[in-house]
Formats: C-alpha cells, structure tokens, sequence
C-alpha cells in the first residue's frame, strides 16, 4: 500500500514515490530551545510522530533527522528582533549553554511523555557550525551571495522560484513578513546567512569563519544539516505552517542554488492550535504546557487523543471543555479494552482473514493523508465486532496503537487502584458540582472524601472538574 499526502508546494494530495525504494529520508524543524514547547508547538510534533509511524506501518523504513535550534534564532523569522537564546538567559539569569539544554532535556521529556518517538538523528546547531560554513562557501562561490556591512546575505533576485512554495507574490510576502527595512539589503526579502556585524555588540555564542568572527542566519542551519545526514536530495520535509513565508521559502533557495537541483519532493505542514481568544504565543507570557495540563489532572495522551480526533491540516481549536471531553472518550475507551483483556480466552486463536480485512482498512486510512479520526473509527469497529474473538481484538488494538500510540493495552497499570467504576466517579462529580454550585461544602467535601477513599483523586480549575487515579 502506497500512502498519499498533501504537498504543500504543489498544493494538492499526491503518493509518495520514495527517492530510494522502500525508505523515507524525513526531515522536520526542531524546537529553539530558548523556552518551554506550547502545546500548540507540540501539535506539530504529534503529526509528524503519526507521519513518520503510519509510513513505518505500511512497511517503509524512515530515516527521520530533526534540528536542535540553539544558535541564530532572533524573534522574527526576517533577521530582526531580539536574540531568542539571548531572550531566554537573560530572563532567567542564567548562561545561553545552560538555557539550550535545559530547555531541549525538557522539550525531549514532554515529547517521551506525548509518546513521540526519538528521530533517528537529533543534530544540535551549535554542533554543526562547520557544515554551515561550508555551505555558505559553495553558495558564495556560486555566486548566490553578496556582503554588506560585514555580513554575508542571500540575494533572492538569483533564484526565480523563490515565491513558489508560499504561492505568493513578492508584495505579499514583504507585507506578510512585516519585514524591516535593512539599508544594507538589495531586496528587503534578502536573508542573512552569516552575521559578524550584528546589532548584538555582547553576542556570546560566535565562532571564527571566513566572513570574520560571528554566528549563522537560523535559515542556513536545516539546509546544511539535513544535507549532511540525508544527503542533498530529501523525501519529505515537515514544520508548522508558519514556516512556509520566510524559513521553507528560503531553505529551498539556498539548497536548491547551492545543489543545482530540486532538494525535497513534498512538503507538509501541520495547522495552528488555537485558543479562543487567537494563535497560541511564547510572546504573550501564558501559554499552556504539558506540565501544566498534568498540573490540571490531564494525562499527556488525553491530548495526544484529542489531536488525533482532527486532521493535522486543519486548524484546531483548543478548550478545556474540549479536552475533558477527550479524556473521558479515552478513559471509555481504555475501559472497553480493559474488559476484551479480562475476557480473554488462552483457547482463542486469530484468525488472519479476519483481522485482514481491519488492517487493511485502517492502513487505508492512515494512508489517506493521515487520517487519524477515520483510523479511530475503525479502532472502534474493532471494539465492537461480534465476529472477531478477544485475542483477535487485542492483537488489532496492540497494532493500531503503532501508530496511535495512546498505551491502548496498559489499561490494568494505568487504573487497578480505582475501586469504582468510571461512569459512577462521574455521577459523584456531578453530584459535587451541584453541591458547589448550592455552596455545600459539608456534601461536596465528603464527596471528594469518599472518592479519595477509593484511590480517585479530583482536580479542580475553573474550566472544571477533571479526575485520574491516585497511584
């Protein structure tokens, strides 16, 4: 079975013909490691967990390189703004070696916890200052470069194609940009691949090169190291949206006048997470992680769950409502195969026709540019078959979790201290939340007591009530 995916560049779905037969060379953005992932940022992550495992179900191999952003990054993706690394150190009075790793240990941890599984290479940009050098040579010697005021740019006017992957004309991109006028740019959508005469007069992390002492563009990084672990012709590359205007239009400038050559065959990129009131935002201060959903009594799979219930092209609209309903959907569904596991019998055997036929259908769906909800729902028929037996149900669930990686059969170490059913822990919330709402405390107290009692423990905020067993 081939897989089908939408090709941002082309703008339609199209089947992925790998460049070598039966591998995928992927390649996605990492986090700059200057703060703490939002969930939104971790959307992205989660779709390209399901890329990458929904390509490994149908059979491929993947070979999956990801980027540690710890140099280069200023605040806007045109060269302007503030220092990202510089941001974070400054903030919390500590070095900017200090800030990149401990933000990228906690960006791993909240990806081990949302059951993201490790890329097959993790290359940290500080690490890789050479390759970067040397690709800002080959594309100098090219003739693809220009310096003015001690710093090297890209001059986009050599690369006709530019505006392609964005679909937009160069106005649009300039105003879409917000780009800041640079007095030393030819074309204000110019790029700067090496800086040694930046605004920053205290830059800590610089490095010598031929340009003079000084610290690369954040563009020229993925270009430089993708090429150097997957070599200059690339399967798939992935990111947010956001990255199509400015960073994916000016890695495919660089790499593709410095190779000569088309360098990524399909480009995909994940929607927005978005709060009620906007776009999620670093920027803004408050904006929610996975710890604070585990603060709050949410399980980081009740959210891996509810970015599977969507498709990843299409925006999604984030509400604590939204998520609880998530986790109670979870919770039912865990509480279903918790029972297919008890009634389990040794005698059953599986019958490969039968679970053929679900296979097949779920690999169609997960093929059909990922379509996780419509995957779930055959997880559910499974479920609910009266023509498969138990071993033949979990041997299914046990596959489809490859992919959904929600820990579907760890059911028993997840819930065997709660002495109680689930649909009756709800009953005694509703009954709380009414005794709140009539200012009982004696009832609601005693309430909360009695489910403590049997190894429930409750959180309270005020998008609600939420629960998960006391381990």
């Amino acid at each position: 079975m081939n897989i089908k995916i939408y090709n941002s560049f082309s703008r339609k779905k199209e089947e992925v013909i790998p460049i070598e037969e039966g591998k995928i060379k992927l390649y996605t953005c990492g986090p700059t490691v200057y703060n703490f992932a939002h969930i939104g940022n971790l959307r992205t992550y989660i779709f390209e967990d399901v890329l990458k495992k929904s390509m490994e179900y149908i059979g491929l191999k993947v070979k999956h390189v990801m980027n540690i952003t710890d140099v280069g990054h200023l605040e806007s993706d045109s060269d302007t703004g503030e220092d990202k690394m510089a941001l974070g150190a400054s903030r919390e009075k500590k070095t900017v070696w200090e800030i990149a790793r401990f933000y990228e240990d906690e960006f791993l941890k909240d990806c081990q916890l949302l059951n993201i599984t490790k890329p097959t290479v993790i290359c940290r940009a500080t690490e890789h200052i050479g390759d970067m050098i040397n690709f800002i040579k080959k594309l100098e010697e090219r003739g693809f470069t220009y310096i003015a005021n001690g710093n090297v740019y890209f001059s986009i006017e050599k690369y006709p194609e530019y505006s392609k992957l964005a679909n937009l004309s160069m106005e649009e991109l300039e105003a879409g940009g917000r780009v800041e006028v640079d007095p030393f740019k030819k074309n204000p959508l110019d790029f700067v691949l090496w800086f040694t005469n930046s605004k920053f007069s205290n830059q800590i992390m610089q490095w010598e090169s031929p340009w003079g002492t000084g610290f690369p563009g954040w563009h020229i990084e993925c270009s430089a190291m993708s090429m150097k672990y997957l070599g200059e012709r690339i399967d798939i590359h992935c990111g947010g949206i956001d990255h199509i205007p400015v960073h994916h239009t000016n890695e495919i400038a660089q790499s593709e006048c410095a190779t000569g050559h088309k360098w990524v065959n399909y480009w995909m990129h994940g929607e927005f997470l978005v709060m009620d009131n906007g776009k999620m935002s670093k920027s803004s201060g408050d904006f929610l992680t996975i710890s604070k959903l585990i603060e709050k009594g949410y399980d980081p799979l009740d959210y891996r769950f509810f970015n599977l219930q969507s498709r990843y092209r299409k925006q999604l609209v984030f509400s604590f409502e939204s998520l609880i309903d998530s986790q109670k959907s979870l919770k039912k569904l865990k509480s279903k195969i918790k029972n297919i596991i008890k009634n389990k019998k040794i005698e059953e055997t599986i019958g490969e026709r039968k679970i053929e036929k679900y296979q097949t259908s779920f690999a169609a769906h997960i093929s059909d540019d990922l379509n996780t909800a419509n995957a779930l729902t055959v997880l559910s028929e499974v479920i609910k078959s009266d023509e498969l037996n138990n071993a033949e149900k979990m041997y299914l669930i046990e596959d489809f979790d490859k992919v959904l990686s929600l820990n579907l059969t760890t059911i028993e170490e997840v819930d065997s201290n709660v002495d109680m059913d689930e649909e009756y822990i709800e009953l005694l919330i509703l009954e709380r939340n009414r005794a709140r709402m009539e200012k009982n405390w004696a009832r609601a107290d005693e309430i909360r007591k009695i489910l403590l009692e049997r190894n429930v423990e409750l959180f309270d905020s005020k998008e609600g009530t939420t629960w998960k067993p006391k381990l």
